[in-house]
C-alpha cells in the first residue's frame, strides 16, 4: 500500500507538472482555479496508482517497490545498475522536474545575483557588519545572557514532560491493546501538529497571550521541545532490545517495573545525549524567536536591523556567532564523553 501511495504521488506529480507546461495558464487563472488543479493533480494520481500496478503485474519495478521491497530482495537487486532501471528513471525525470519547477517558483535568476548594483549593496552591508559598533557590548551581553537562560527554562521545562510522553507514544508499549493504541495515535497525532508549527509561530501565539518578552519565547521553544524530545524519546524506546523486557515479564514484573528495570537503563544515555543536543539547538532558536518579541537578543537584532544600524548588528551577530559555537563546542564534548 505504501508502495502504490507513493507511486501514485510521483507519477501524479509528473503528469500534473506536464499538464500545467501544456496548458500554460496565467498566474491569476492558476490562483482562482486552485480547487479545480487540486481536482486535475488528484485525478492524475488515480492515473499514477493504476499506471504503477499495471506496471508491476507485468514485473516492471516502480519506485515505490524499490523503496518499499522487502530487504533480501533489496540485496538480490543491488548488483543491477538502477539507471537502467524503470523506477531509476522515474526518480531521474522527478529530480529533475523538481528541480525545475524549483528555479521557477524561486525565481532563481545568476543575473540578478551577480549584478553590479547588488553586490555593490551587500559590500555596503557586510563592510559595517565586519566593523562592529562595541558601545552596545554590555547590553549586547546581556541579551545573549537572557538567550541561554531563555533556551535552558525551555529544555529543563520541556525534559520531564517528554520522558512522560514518550512512553506514551511508544509503539511497543502502547500497541499491545485498543485502548493503548488509540492514546499512541492521539498522541502521535497532537504533537505530529505541534512540531510542524515553527517554534518563531508559537512565539507570536504566545506573545499575544502572555505578552512581548522572554516568558513567551520560552514557552514557544518549550512546547516545540517537547514535542520534538517526545519524538525522539519514543523512537529510542521502540528500539530497545527485547531481551530484558522479555526476562523481567517471564519473572512476573508489572509494566512499570518492566519500564523502570528494562528500558529506562537502554535508554538513558541517549536520551542525555538527545536533551543536551536538544538545548544547542534551543539556544540557536532562541536568537531567531526574538524578532517577534519572544526576547533575548533578536529583539535587540530587529530593532537596529529595522534602522539599519548595520554596525550594531555586526556586533549582535558577532555575540550570537560566539554564543552558538561556544555551546555547540561544550555539547559536542559532553554528547561524547557520555557515549
Amino acid at each position: 500500500m505504501k508502495a502504490l501511495l507513493l507511486d501514485s504521488f510521483i507519477l501524479g506529480y509528473i503528469f500534473f507538472v506536464g499538464l500545467i507546461k501544456l496548458i500554460s495558464p496565467r498566474e491569476d487563472n492558476l490562483l482562482g482555479d486552485v480547487y479545480t488543479y487540486l481536482l486535475y493533480f488528484l485525478i492524475l494520481a488515480i492515473v499514477g496508482g493504476v499506471l504503477s500496478k499495471v506496471l508491476n503485474h507485468y514485473k516492471i519495478k516502480t519506485l515505490g517497490e524499490a523503496i518499499f521491497e522487502a530487504p533480501h530482495k533489496k540485496i538480490a537487486a543491488s548488483t543491477k545498475s538502477w539507471v537502467k532501471t524503470f523506477w531509476g528513471i522515474q526518480l531521474i525525470v522527478a529530480f529533475i522536474i523538481t528541480v525545475m519547477v524549483g528555479s521557477i517558483l524561486t525565481e532563481f535568476s545568476l543575473r540578478e545575483l551577480l549584478d553590479e548594483d547588488g553586490i555593490g549593496g551587500a559590500q555596503k552591508i557586510f563592510s559595517s557588519l565586519i566593523n562592529p559598533n562595541f558601545k552596545i557590548l554590555p547590553q549586547g551581553i546581556l541579551a545573549i545572557i537572557e538567550t541561554i537562560y531563555i533556551a535552558f527554562m525551555a529544555t529543563i521545562i520541556a525534559i520531564p514532560m517528554a520522558f512522560l510522553l514518550a512512553f506514551l507514544s511508544a509503539k511497543n508499549i502502547m500497541g499491545g491493546s485498543k485502548i493503548g493504541f488509540s492514546i499512541y495515535m492521539l498522541l502521535r497525532t497532537l504533537l505530529n501538529i505541534t512540531r510542524s508549527i515553527e517554534p518563531l509561530i508559537w512565539a507570536i501565539i504566545f506573545s499575544v497571550w502572555v505578552g512581548i518578552g522572554p516568558f513567551a519565547g520560552m514557552l514557544a521553544l518549550m512546547l516545540h521541545s517537547v514535542a520534538s524530545l517526545t519524538k525522539q524519546y519514543s523512537e529510542i524506546i521502540e528500539c530497545v532490545n527485547e531481551g530484558p523486557i522479555e526476562g523481567i515479564q517471564a519473572t512476573g514484573g508489572n509494566a512499570i517495573q518492566v519500564i523502570w528495570f528494562a528500558i529506562v537503563p537502554q535508554i538513558i544515555l541517549p536520551y542525555i545525549s538527545f536533551t543536551i543536543y536538544r538545548w544547542d539547538i534551543n539556544v540557536r532558536m532562541a536568537t531567531i524567536i526574538g524578532l517577534v518579541g519572544g526576547g533575548g537578543i533578536g529583539t535587540m537584532l530587529v530593532q537596529y536591523q529595522g534602522q539599519a544600524l548595520w554596525n550594531e548588528v555586526g556586533t549582535l551577530a558577532f555575540l550570537i556567532v560566539i554564543a552558538v559555537w561556544t555551546m555547540d563546542t561544550a555539547s559536542a564534548y559532553i554528547r561524547e564523553a557520555i557515549k
